[in-house]
């Protein structure tokens, strides 16, 4: 007698989620894979395919379940040879080696690279027996590509695998299908799987190639949909979930502290908000990066923590112009409230980015993150919309962690109202510009509060000045107009010399 469908329903295995093993995936995917079903890992060559299965079972042999790799293209020499680069060993791991000696030989009747059906069936027969004889939880199969070469024929192919597919399932195993992306995405196979990952790897005109994920298809689990960069090094691949800041907010208070200079101060209405971000702009060498690290070091002062990204200048130049200008941060270094570190955008991927500052606020607790500059993290983008997508989630995300932020924007030119390579102005809480400008003959520089949501800021332009004290921002330019164009004219009363010395 036929039994019940309801009856047959509520005897099913409950679903469960699988560890992929790789950092950052199972939080794209919500928990991770759901626990035996066949997936797709497609890419091209160089992608990471064979780094993921590997990564997938190793992470099953640490949980103390069996796995089982299967591979057509490569031998087993080969993949110890990738699992050693990485710092791996696959001697608790089931290797079958489909490529044998006997395959590769020429004058072999039926070599397992010959496109006949025979031994399409063979293949496939063979995968089961050592199925059945392993009794593998995890299994990764490398690669289908393969497998559509014996079959010849697309109708044959798409039997085969619905085949494996169902014995994989009577087995209650997880499996990986490997798959390489030489044309375009095969549309059977995505039907089949129950979930399609694919990886994608860009060369760029210079630096290093940039490498990013597509959940294409996940069935019944909710994922986190986009691109997202992953790299792949020693150690096996790390991918970095693209940030939504939604999904980060935090409680905090939104104090009010002091920048170390009691000018700065004045203009921004009683100093940087806790919470809030602050873009400096100028040309370069006007003082945009003394500035910000006048800020940071009255947060070190304070005791709170502080991260520095330098994307331009050398790591022995910022700390010894900071010296000299009397911004001593070496005890903060040795303490270790204070991290630096130089970023190369040619060799950074933007989500790796974003996780950096993530881990900077997560894992290090840092309060006062700095960021200079855009110029040079903008090379690291695709493009401009790319950076202002990018720049909304993180600075949203750092905003709501209670994080106060220092952007620097460098403008090209020196004298006179200077390019922008991107204006990142609206999407700033607060904005400072400094200028050049000149004045009897001398090279001046100016500051002003151009915008702030969070204080009534003064309106007034003020000059700057960098000494062996650190930074003056002194009394109000009066009777000059036109300084922040760089060629300003003097119409007050005051003799002209005498103003000149006043703020000098």
């Amino acid at each position: 007698m036929t039994e019940p469908l309801a009856s047959r329903r509520t005897s099913r295995k409950p679903a469960y989620r699988v560890s992929t093993g790789v950092p950052g995936l199972d939080d794209i995917l919500g928990g991770g894979l759901t626990g035996e079903r066949v997936y797709l890992v497609e890419g091209t060559p160089g992608t990471g395919k064979t780094t993921l299965g590997m990564q997938f079972l190793l992470d099953g042999v640490a949980k103390g379940e069996a796995g089982l790799y299967i591979t057509l293209s490569e031998t087993a020499d080969e993949l110890d040879a990738v699992a050693e680069s990485h710092g791996w060993s696959l001697d608790q791991l089931a290797i079958f080696e489909l490529a044998s000696d006997g395959a590769l030989d020429p004058e072999a009747q039926q070599s397992i690279l010959h496109p006949a059906e025979i031994e399409l069936g063979e293949t496939a027969r063979g995968v089961m027996e050592e199925v059945d004889r392993i009794n593998p939880v995890r299994v990764v199969f490398d690669s289908l590509s393969e497998m559509r070469l014996l079959a010849q024929n697309p109708l044959r192919y798409r039997r085969q695998i619905l085949a494996l597919k169902q014995f994989f399932a009577s087995r209650a195993c997880t499996v990986l299908m490997l798959d390489d992306k030489t044309n375009q995405s095969d549309q059977h196979l995505h039907s089949i799987a129950h979930g399609v990952v694919s990886l994608e790897q860009i060369a760029k005109e210079f630096g290093k190639e940039r490498r990013r994920v597509n959940i294409m298809k996940m069935r019944g689990i909710k994922f986190r949909g986009g691109y997202h960069d992953y790299i792949l090094d020693t150690g096996g691949l790390r991918i970095f979930p693209r940030l939504v800041a939604a999904e980060h907010s935090a409680a905090f208070t939104p104090v009010t502290r002091s920048t170390g200079s009691d000018g700065l101060d004045m203009l921004l209405g009683g100093g940087l908000v806790a919470g809030t971000n602050t873009l400096f702009v100028g040309p370069s060498g006007v003082g945009k990066t003394t500035v910000v690290v006048r800020c940071m070091l009255a947060a070190l002062e304070r005791g709170e923590k502080a991260s520095y990204y330098l994307f331009d200048e050398g790591m022995g130049t910022f700390f010894t112009r900071a010296a000299t200008l009397g911004l001593d941060l070496a005890p903060h270094l040795e303490s270790g409230l204070l991290t630096v570190r130089h970023v190369d955008p040619a060799e950074l991927a933007p989500g790796q980015f974003a996780q950096m500052l993530r881990d900077a606020v997560e894992i290090d607790g840092a309060a006062f993150i700095a960021i200079d500059s855009l110029n040079a993290y903008l090379q690291a983008m695709p493009g401009e919309q790319f950076l202002l997508l990018q720049m909304h989630e993180l600075l949203a995300y750092l905003n709501q962690q209670g994080v106060t932020t220092a952007l620097i924007l460098a403008e090209h030119g020196v004298v006179g109202e200077g390019a922008r390579d991107v204006d990142l102005s609206y999407l700033s809480d607060a904005a400072i510009l400094l200028r050049y400008f000149e004045s009897s003959g001398k090279l001046r520089r100016a500051i002003t509060v151009s915008k702030s949501r969070t204080a009534h800021h003064a309106l007034t332009i003020h000059e700057l000045q960098l000494g062996p004290d650190g930074v003056d921002v002194g009394a109000a330019l009066e009777g000059f107009e036109g300084v922040l164009t760089g060629l300003p004219t003097y119409r007050g009363s005051t003799p002209m010399m005498a103003v000149s010395d006043a703020n000098a």
